[in-house]
């Protein structure tokens, strides 16, 4: 069986030579006689794995040396708890709220804290990306924050706001490693990695030392601990083994397509081949404001339902997978990560214009 255009928005697909290498070291490891399923994370075979991971991502988002990269199990999500139990030390903190997943974030946070929603898009059902020029934030928030680019709605910040001083967290998980970012311009960057990155079960936080002074809530778990976290190098306990291992291939893989710049001339060739084909049809929409189009996540309907659910049905047939819109929004949604194709891409876009042509 061939493999299949999988537009999935997470668990997503993974570059083919990842897959195939991970597939020859399945069994022995590099000549240990075991699987990294199977090895002690105090191993020094271990050990060189996280350790060659971290470098590599350190070189490729040019994260300064003021930094600490954790990696931690339970995805993004478990964060939305965890910053605000490690950075609301005086009990206040902005949101901005963009999408779903800052929403989930901001309810969250308001079991630890005081949480002030400073923008929010909600009036337009998250199509756009509230406007961030002139926002008067709470100079005693201990943090402003922020999901940069929101999956289910297919919008990104392309202008991060200027919080004055006061320490930017941003959930970047579905464009995390898309493109380059100025890291020192936040406190917090975290994201989840089962959308362009690896295997779900693990998030990879970056935090600015200075946050890290252990002033956290009396009851925050031990794992969510950042400071002790960094400490350890991520090894408090068990950690991801396996996930942080098809991470640090797919970093090698990130280094060989010449870095996050050219992972990001790819990223917009394709993102313009798809939104030009929507642009110009009479049958697709884009759903997102066009100022504001992710170029990870791009959800499009044709404003019937049943004629979506006929083009979601026949994606099978054309070798298009996972092409269903989220839930809550419905429609459809081509996320088109890092590992997707400009050939998956152009199969979506001659399917689009097949379908749009025999409804003519």
């Amino acid at each position: 069986m061939s493999r299949v255009f999988n537009f999935s928005a997470g668990p997503a697909t993974l570059p083919v030579p990842v897959l195939e290498q991970a597939a020859a070291e399945m069994l022995d490891y590099r000549g240990c006689g075991m699987s990294v399923m199977e090895m002690s994370h105090r191993s020094p075979e271990f050990k060189e794995i996280i350790e060659t991971a971290e470098a590599d991502l350190r070189e490729l988002m040019a994260i300064p040396d003021n930094y600490s990269v954790i990696f931690l199990q339970g995805g993004a999500t478990l964060q939305f708890s965890g910053i605000p139990m490690n950075f609301m030390k005086k009990g206040k903190a902005d949101y901005i709220v963009s999408g779903s997943w800052s929403k989930k974030a901001a309810k969250e946070a308001e079991k630890y804290g005081e949480v002030h929603v400073v923008a929010s898009s909600a009036d337009d059902n998250f199509a756009s990306i509230p406007d961030v020029d002139d926002i008067a934030f709470d100079e005693d928030a201990d943090y402003v924050y922020i999901c940069q680019n929101e999956t289910i709605t297919g919008t990104t910040y392309h202008k991060l706001p200027d919080t004055h001083g006061i320490p930017l967290i941003a959930d970047v998980s579905s464009m995390f490693l898309s493109e380059p970012i100025d890291v020192s311009r936040y406190g917090v960057v975290y994201g989840g990695v089962q959308k362009n990155v690896g295997p779900a079960g693990l998030c990879i936080m970056i935090i600015r030392n200075d946050l890290l002074d252990g002033d956290i809530k009396p009851y925050t778990p031990v794992y969510l601990d950042y400071k002790l976290q960094a400490e350890k190098g991520s090894l408090y306990n068990t950690p991801a083994c396996y996930t942080i291992y098809m991470c640090g291939l797919v970093f090698k893989w990130l280094k060989a397509q010449g870095g996050l710049e050219g992972i990001a001339r790819r990223n917009r060739e394709k993102a313009a081949l798809l939104y030009n084909y929507l642009d110009n049809s009479a049958l697709f929409k884009p759903t997102a404001a066009k100022a504001d189009r992710s170029i990870m996540n791009v959800p499009f309907v044709t404003g019937d339902a049943d004629l979506d659910a006929a083009f979601i049905a026949g994606a099978k047939a054309h070798g298009i997978a996972n092409i269903k819109g989220h839930r809550s929004v419905g429609g459809m949604r081509a996320s088109i990560y890092n590992a997707m194709t400009v050939e998956g891409v152009q199969a979506l876009v001659d399917y689009m214009k097949e379908f749009e042509a025999a409804q003519a």
